[in-house]
C-alpha cells in the first residue's frame, strides 16, 4: 500500500490502525493556516447589534482580541447595524455595561475599554432596505478611504448576529451594496448563526438561498461549541497520543484487554428556558442542542484520522462519520418535558416540545459497528455541565468499576481517567481513582478564550476548520428530520419530570439497556490551587 507524503488514506479499520504509526508531530504540522492576519483595512459589521447576543457574545468577543491585539486599532473599525433608532455614542453607552468589570478595573483597562468603544459606530436601517444598507456602505467606504486602503485590499466581515428568517434578505442587500469591489487581497466574509433552518427541507431551502449569494468560502455556518477549547483539544488527544490510537476502535487490545462500549455525550443545563419560552418551544432541545452542539462534538470522537489539518481534509471525515450513521430507531430514543415548563405565557398550553433528549446514535462502519453514541440533553435537570465520557468494558474478574475517559467541556474545564488503584493501606482492596488534568490548575497564568473570539479571529484569518461546511449541515439534517417530523405531528410524546431531577426514569433505563455502566459512589472531585 501506498502512504502519500502527509497521512495515509482510509481504507479500513487495520489501515487506521496502521496510521498510528505517522509521527504525531509531523500530523500537527500538516496545518496550513499560518495564523497571521493580513495586513490591511478591516470593517467588521455586526448586524443585529441592539440584541442580547451581540451585545453577550459578539462585541464582548470583539474587545478580547481587541486587548489581545489580534484587532489593531490602526486597521479596524467597528460597525453596528440594527433596526433601533440609536446614535453611535447611545450604541456605545449600551456595550460598555457588557464590557466593564466594574470596580475591578483598573486606568489601564479603562483605557482599552475607551479605544475600544471608539471604534464603534452605527448605523440604523430596516434588514431589507436599500437605503440602509447604502448607508452602510458608505461609512465602510469613508472608514477604508480614511486608512488609504489601496482599491481591492480591504476585508469586509459581516456578523449576522440575527434570526435566520432575515438571512436570506440581509445576505441579498450584502451581495448589492456591501460588497469589497475586488478580489485583488481583499475579502468579504458573512458569519451566520444557528439555528441553520428547522429541518432538513429548510435547511437545504435557505442554503440554497445563500449558495447564489455567495461562495461556500465566504460563508461561515457558526457553532460556538466547535471554539470551546476542549473540543479544540479532540483532535490534538486523540491523533497525537501514541496509546490512544489503538484503544479508539470497538475491538480489544493486547496490552490492556479493554475495548470501546458506551461513548456518552452529556450537556445539562440547571434552569430552565428563562424567559426564552417562546423562542425554545419553537425548536425544542433536539434543535436547539443536539442536532448541532452534540452532533459536531460526536463528529470528532468518532470520525477518521485525517488526511492533514488542513481545514477540508478534517470537515471530509466528519462529514463521512454523518453519513454512516443508521436511522435513529425510536426504541432508543426518550423524550421529557419539565413539570412547569408550560406555566410560560409564551408556551403553548398543549405544547409536545421536548426538554429534555436522549438519543442513540450508531454507526456503520468497521470502527464502530456495534457501539452505541448516546446524546443527551436536557433543561431544568440537576447540574449543569458539558462532558465526553468514553467508557470502556471491564476488565474480567473486575467489579470495582469500568474505566472512563472524560473530557469535561463545561463548566472547570478538565480531562481526566478513571481507573482502578489499590485504596491506601494495609488492606490489600481497590478504589476507583483518576489521572486529572484540570485546566485552572495545569494552567494558571493561561487565559481561556471564550469561544467566540477563537472563531471570530478564525473568520478573519480565513480558517473554515472549525465551521460547518453545507454538505455536513445537510447530512447532520437527514440524521434528526424523520425523528424531528414525528415529534412535530405529535406521534412521540415527552414524559414528565421533576426540575432538578436526572430526567425521566425512562432514560436511566435506555442507558442500562444499550450497556452503560453508571459508577456509584465515585465523584469526580476538581482539584484546588
Amino acid at each position: 500500500m501506498s502512504i502519500p507524503s502527509g497521512g495515509l488514506h482510509v481504507v479500513s479499520r487495520n489501515s487506521s490502525l496502521e496510521r498510528s504509526n505517522v509521527h504525531s508531530q509531523s500530523f500537527l504540522e500538516e496545518r496550513d493556516i499560518d495564523g497571521t492576519l493580513e495586513s490591511g483595512c478591516l470593517s467588521i459589521v455586526v448586524l443585529g447589534a441592539s440584541g442580547d447576543l451581540a451585545k453577550k457574545k459578539t462585541f464582548p468577543a470583539l474587545f478580547h482580541l481587541f486587548r489581545q491585539g489580534f484587532l489593531q486599532s490602526n486597521e479596524v473599525h467597528i460597525f453596528g447595524y440594527a433596526r433601533t433608532k440609536l446614535s453611535s455614542e447611545e450604541l456605545r453607552e449600551r456595550l460598555r455595561g457588557y464590557l466593564s468589570k466594574g470596580k475591578e478595573e483598573s486606568v489601564e483597562e479603562l483605557d482599552y475599554l475607551s479605544k475600544f468603544l471608539q471604534l464603534i459606530k452605527y448605523v440604523s436601517g430596516s434588514y431589507d432596505s436599500e437605503e440602509g444598507f447604502q448607508l452602510l456602505n458608505k461609512e465602510i467606504l469613508e472608514h477604508e478611504s480614511s486608512k488609504r486602503s489601496q482599491l481591492g485590499t480591504s476585508r469586509r466581515l459581516f456578523y449576522l448576529a440575527l434570526p435566520p428568517s432575515v438571512y436570506p434578505s440581509v445576505c441579498k442587500m450584502i451581495r448589492n451594496y456591501c460588497m469589497n469591489q475586488s478580489d485583488l487581497t481583499g475579502w468579504t466574509r458573512i458569519i451566520v448563526e444557528k439555528p441553520f433552518g428547522k429541518d432538513l427541507g429548510s435547511s437545504e431551502e435557505l442554503s440554497a438561498q445563500l449558495g447564489e449569494l455567495f461562495d461556500e468560502k465566504q460563508l461561515y455556518r457558526i457553532d460556538h461549541y466547535l471554539g470551546k477549547e476542549l473540543v479544540q483539544n479532540l483532535l490534538v488527544v486523540r491523533f497525537a497520543n501514541r496509546f490512544f490510537l489503538p484503544l479508539w476502535n470497538r475491538d480489544n487490545i493486547d496490552n490492556v484487554q479493554a475495548r470501546f462500549s458506551i461513548c456518552v455525550i452529556v450537556f445539562r443545563e440547571d434552569f430552565g428556558t428563562e424567559g426564552r419560552g417562546g423562542y425554545f418551544d419553537e425548536y425544542g432541545i433536539i434543535r436547539d442542542i443536539i442536532q448541532n452542539h452534540l452532533l459536531q462534538v460526536f463528529c470528532l470522537v468518532a470520525m477518521e484520522k485525517p488526511v492533514s489539518l488542513k481545514p477540508e481534509h478534517i470537515r471530509d471525515e466528519k462529514v463521512k462519520v454523518l453519513q454512516s450513521v443508521l436511522p435513529i430507531k425510536l426504541e432508543e430514543v426518550v423524550l421529557g418535558q419539565y413539570d412547569g415548563y408550560r406555566d410560560d405565557q409564551t408556551v403553548s398550553p398543549n405544547s409536545n416540545t421536548p426538554t429534555f433528549a436522549t438519543v442513540i446514535l450508531r454507526i456503520h462502519n468497521e470502527r464502530w459497528e456495534g457501539v452505541p453514541f448516546i446524546l443527551k440533553a436536557g433543561k431544568a435537570l440537576n447540574s449543569r455541565k458539558a462532558e465526553i465520557r468514553v467508557q470502556f468494558k471491564e476488565v474480567p474478574g473486575q467489579k470495582q468499576g469500568r474505566n472512563e475517559f472524560v473530557i469535561r467541556l463545561q463548566p472547570l474545564e478538565a480531562m481526566y481517567m478513571k481507573l482502578t488503584v489499590k485504596k491506601p493501606g494495609l488492606e490489600m482492596s481497590t478504589i476507583q481513582s483518576e489521572l486529572d488534568l484540570s485546566y485552572k490548575q495545569r494552567y494558571q497564568d493561561v487565559v481561556i478564550p471564550e469561544a467566540y473570539e477563537r472563531l471570530i479571529l478564525d473568520t478573519i484569518r480565513g480558517d473554515q476548520q472549525h465551521f460547518v461546511r453545507r454538505d455536513e449541515l445537510k447530512a447532520a439534517w437527514e440524521i434528526f428530520t424523520p425523528l424531528l417530523h414525528q415529534i412535530d405531528d405529535g406521534e412521540l410524546k415527552p414524559l414528565p419530570y421533576k426540575p432538578g431531577s436526572r430526567g425521566p426514569a425512562e432514560a436511566d433505563q435506555l442507558l442500562a439497556k444499550a450497556g452503560y455502566v453508571q459508577t456509584h459512589g465515585y465523584v469526580w472531585i476538581p482539584p484546588t490551587l
